[in-house]
C-alpha cells in the first residue's frame, strides 16, 4: 500500500524520555481520530470480502460516504486504472505522488530548512512506510532535529564500519560517556531519516545485549519494524516468536501489518490482520487505513469492503481516511466521486487541510477541468500569498501544472527574497515542467549559495529536470559535482539517474546503473526505476530483458502490482510471441488480470482462435 501519511495534529505531549519510544512503531495518535476503542467483531478479512461471525451493535457510521463509494468506484476503475499504480516504492505510499506534485505521502508535510542546512543534513525524508507507522509530532520532531547535529553517539555510528559499529560504541561506553534514552532516541531517529536500517538495526541488537535499554513492546515494535525493513517479513515473523508473549501487544502487529502493506504483500497483509483480530485486539482507523493503502494500488474495488467493515465495526474515517478516498476517486477520474467525498467529510465537522486541497486541484489539472482548478487555487493563495507562505510550495507546482508561467513567476518573486529550501525544490520542478531549464538552475544556485551544505534530495530535482529534457551532458555533470561535494547517493539519486539515462535512449546503461546500485547497497532502488527501464524493454519488445528486471524486482521483494505484469506481457505482444503459461504464472502470484491484461493474454496465447484460424482448421 502507498504509505499512510499522518495526519498533522500533533499527537499528545509526552515527555523527553518518551521520545524513543513513540519515534519508532505504528502508534495510531499520530493520526485524526485514530483510537476509537472498538472492539473488532470477528470480522474475517478475505482476498477483501468479510464474514461477520457474531452480531456488532452500535453506531452510524458514514453510511453516505460508503454509499458514494459502492455506488461509483466499480464502474470507473477501468484499464486506466492501473496504468500508474505504483510511485514511490519504498514503500507505503502509500497517495503515490500526483504526476506534478509532491508524494501523497507528503501529507504533512514539514519545512526542513533547519534539517537540510547542517553538516548532518538527511538524504530524503524519513520513508514513506515510516511516515504512515511512526509516529512523530512536528515539535518533537523538530527538537530533536535542532539537537541531532551535537549528537555524539550518532556521530560514532555514522564514521564507523559496519563491522566495527559495536566495538567503537563499546569503547565510548567505557570511556564513561552517559547514554540515555534521549542520546538513542537523537541517533535513531537520524539514522532512519537517512535509511540507514542495517545500522539502526545493529545498534538495537547492541543496547539489547549489552543491556543499555530495557526492552518493553515499543523497543520491540521499534526493533521489529527494523527487522522486517532489512531482513524482511519472514524474519519479522520470526522475531515475534521470540519476543516475551507479555509484550506481544496490538503495537507489534500494527507494525508488521505497516511493513507488509509497505512491501504490497496482499496475502501476508491480511494474515496480518486477521492475526490482530482472532487476539482480541481492537481494530483501529490506522489499521483500515492501512488496507485501504494497499487495495488502493492492487484493487480498488475492495475499498468498499474495508468501508462497509468499518461500518459495521463503528470505525470512524479520519482524516487521512477522506485523504486516501478523494485521492483515489481523483486518480480513477471520477471528479463528480470525488466532490461527493470532499462534501461528506465536510458534513462530518472535518475541513480539508492545505494538502486535500492540493490533491483535488491536481486532480481537476489532470482531468482537464482546469476552471474549477483556478478557482480552488484562488482559495488555496486567499487574499494575501505573502501572509500566506505555507501556500506557495504547492501553488507553484500546481500553477505549473496548468502552464501558467505568469503565476508562477509571481509566487516564486514572493518567496524568492527569503526562500525555504521546500520552496526552491517546488520552484526548481514548476521551472522545469515549463521548460524554462535555465530558470531552474538560477534557482538551483542560489540554493548552492544561501545553504552551505545540501543533500543529494536537492540535487536530485535538478537531475530529473535535465532527464525530463534529455539533456544527459548536463545530468552527468551535476552528478559529479554531487559526488565532488560529499553526497550521499541513495535510491532517489539513482532513480533521477535512471531516469536521465533511460529519457537520452540509453536504456542498457540505466540498466546497469540500476544492477550495481541493487548490488552495492543495503537500500533497494525505488519500485519505479525499474520500471522505467521496464518500459523501454516492453517498447522494444525485448523479452529477455524484461523479464530479467520482472526477476530482479520479485527477488528484491517488489510483488503483487498489476504494472510489472503488464509490461512484460507487452514485451511479448511487441515481439508478437506467444507468453506460454502467464496465465498460470498470474495465478500462481494471486495476481487477477483487468480488462487491460486480459486484452494482452489474448493477443499472446498461442491457442486462441481467430476468424481466419476456424476457416483453415
Amino acid at each position: 500500500m502507498w504509505a499512510i501519511r499522518r495526519a498533522p495534529n500533533p499527537i499528545r505531549n509526552q515527555s523527553c524520555c518518551m521520545l524513543f519510544s513513540h519515534a519508532f512503531y505504528a502508534k495510531p495518535e499520530a493520526f485524526s481520530n485514530l483510537d476509537n476503542g472498538v472492539q473488532y467483531s470477528k470480522v474475517c478479512l478475505i482476498n477483501g470480502t468479510y464474514h461477520l461471525t457474531r452480531p456488532v451493535f452500535g453506531g452510524g457510521f458514514h453510511r453516505s460516504l460508503l454509499l458514494v463509494w459502492g455506488r461509483n468506484l466499480s464502474s470507473q476503475v477501468g484499464p486506466k486504472s492501473s496504468d500508474k499504480e505504483d510511485d514511490l516504492e519504498d514503500g507505503f505510499s502509500d497517495l503515490e505522488v500526483p504526476p506534478e506534485t509532491e508524494k501523497i505521502e507528503e501529507l504533512a508535510e514539514k519545512n526542513d530548512d533547519e534539517l537540510v542546512s547542517g553538516a548532518d543534513s538527511a538524504e530524503e525524508d524519513v520513508d514513506e512506510a515510516d511516515k504512515d507507522s511512526l509516529a512523530f509530532s512536528d515539535t518533537d520532531e523538530k527538537e530533536l532535529a535542532k539537537k541531532s547535529r551535537s549528537s555524539p553517539v550518532f556521530k560514532i555510528i555514522m564514521e564507523a564500519t559496519r563491522p566495527s559499529l559495536t566495538s567503537a560504541l563499546d569503547q565510548w561506553v567505557e570511556a564513561g560517556n552517559p547514554l540515555g534514552r534521549g542520546e538513542i532516541s537523537l541517533a535513531l531517529l537520524n539514522l532512519r531519516k537517512r535509511r540507514w536500517y542495517g545500522k539502526a538495526l545493529q545498534f538495537m541488537e547492541w543496547l539489547e545485549t549489552t543491556k543499555r535499554l530495557e526492552y518493553e513492546e515499543r523497543e520491540y515494535a521499534s526493533r521489529l519494524d527494523l527487522v522486517a525493513k532489512v531482513q524482511g517479513l519472514q524474519k519479522a515473523e520470526n522475531y515475534i516468536d521470540k519476543i516475551p508473549k507479555s509484550f506481544r501487544g496490538e503495537l507489534l502487529y500494527r507494525t508488521l501489518l505497516a511493513n507488509c502493506v509497505a512491501a504490497v504483500n496482499v496475502k501476508k497483509a491480511e494474515e496480518v490482520f486477521n492475526k490482530i483480530r482472532d487476539l482480541g485486539f481492537p481494530i483501529s482507523t490506522f489499521a483500515c487505513n492501512q488496507l485501504i493503502l494497499l487495495y488502493k494500488r492492487v484493487d480498488r474495488k475492495k475499498i468498499a469492503d474495508v468501508l462497509k467493515m468499518m461500518e459495521k465495526e463503528d470505525v470512524k474515517p479520519s482524516l487521512f481516511t477522506y485523504r486516501l478516498l478523494i485521492d483515489t476517486k481523483g486518480r480513477i477520474h471520477d471528479i463528480s466521486g470525488m466532490e461527493e467525498v470532499l462534501a461528506t467529510m465536510k458534513a462530518e465537522g472535518i475541513e480539508p487541510d492545505l494538502y486535500v486541497q492540493a490533491v483535488i486541484a491536481k486532480h481537476y489539472i489532470f482531468a482537464s477541468e482546469n476552471q474549477k482548478a483556478e478557482k480552488l487555487l484562488k482559495n488555496i493563495e486567499g487574499d494575501d500569498i505573502s501572509k500566506n507562505r505555507a501556500a506557495c510550495k504547492p501553488l507553484l507546482t500546481l500553477y505549473a501544472a496548468l502552464g501558467k508561467t505568469d503565476d508562477v513567476e509571481r509566487i516564486w518573486n514572493v518567496c524568492e527574497q527569503n526562500p525555504r529550501l521546500e520552496e526552491c525544490l517546488a520552484a526548481i520542478e514548476a521551472w522545469g515542467k515549463l521548460g524554462k531549464v535555465e530558470d531552474a538552475e538560477k534557482v538551483f544556485e542560489k540554493m548552492m549559495k544561501s545553504w552551505k551544505r545540501l543533500s543529494s534530495k536537492y540535487y536530485n530535482v535538478l537531475l530529473k529536470v535535465y532527464a525530463n529534457h534529455k539533456l544527459l551532458s548536463k545530468g552527468k555533470e551535476l552528478a559529479k559535482r554531487m559526488s565532488d561535494n560529499g553526497c550521499r547517493i541513495g535510491p532517489l539519486t539513482w532513480d533521477a539517474l535512471v531516469n536521465l539515462y533511460v529519457e537520452a535512449g540509453e536504456v542498457e546503461k540505466a540498466d546497469t546503473i540500476l544492477h550495481k546500485a541493487s548490488e552495492q547497497n543495503q537500500v533497494k532502488p525505488l519500485y519505479n526505476s525499474y520500471i522505467s527501464v521496464l518500459e523501454k524493454y516492453a517498447d522494444r519488445g525485448d523479452i529477455h530483458n524484461a523479464e530479467k528486471i520482472f526477476h530482479r524486482l520479485r527477488q528484491i521483494g517488489y510483488v503483487g502490482r498489476m504494472r510489472q505484469y503488464q509490461l512484460v506481457l507487452q514485451a511479448y505482444v511487441n515481439a508478437k510471441t506467444p507468453a506460454y503459461g502467464f496465465r498460470e504464472r498470474m495465478k500462481a502470484d494471486n495476481i487477477f488480470p483487468n480488462k487491460t491484461t486480459l486484452a494482452q493474454l489474448q493477443a499472446v496465447d498461442a491457442f486462441r482462435r481467430t476468424q481466419i484460424s476456424e476457416l483453415l482448421d
